[in-house]
């Protein structure tokens, strides 16, 4: 009976070593017990802006409605020439390869033939 009660004097302070409630003090210099750092909130998500689709049966926007009487000429547009679309130099040196080999030259000679010619 004495060595039960010796028992549970030395033990008693062990246990309550181990098993502390937060907030409480312990060890022998009573520092506090210090809680983990807890995240901070989670952000609010952006918001989601639906742009507004136009119905097949709406009318146009203000913008794209003729507010103004225009004058209707009955004269046909005046045509403009264009310069024509020159080739890239690899598709005029590949003309030019191959005009040199119907010749008949060398391929030294068909090299400097189709450099000169695409040059042109």
């Amino acid at each position: 009976m004495a060595a039960a009660l010796v028992l549970l004097i030395c033990l008693g302070p062990a246990a309550a070593q181990i098993f502390q409630t937060p907030g409480t003090f312990q060890g022998p210099g009573n520092s506090p017990v210090i809680p983990y750092p807890t995240a901070p909130p989670r952000p609010a998500p952006p918001p989601v802006y639906v742009p507004q689709v136009p119905q097949m049966n709406s009318p146009p926007s203000f913008q794209l409605q003729n507010t103004k009487p225009s004058l209707v000429e009955s004269d046909p547009p005046q045509t403009s020439l264009k310069p024509q679309h020159r080739k890239s130099y690899g598709q005029r040196f590949t003309r030019c390869l191959n005009e040199g080999a119907a010749m008949g030259l060398t391929p030294n000679e068909r090299n400097s033939y189709a450099r000169s010619c695409a040059q042109q």
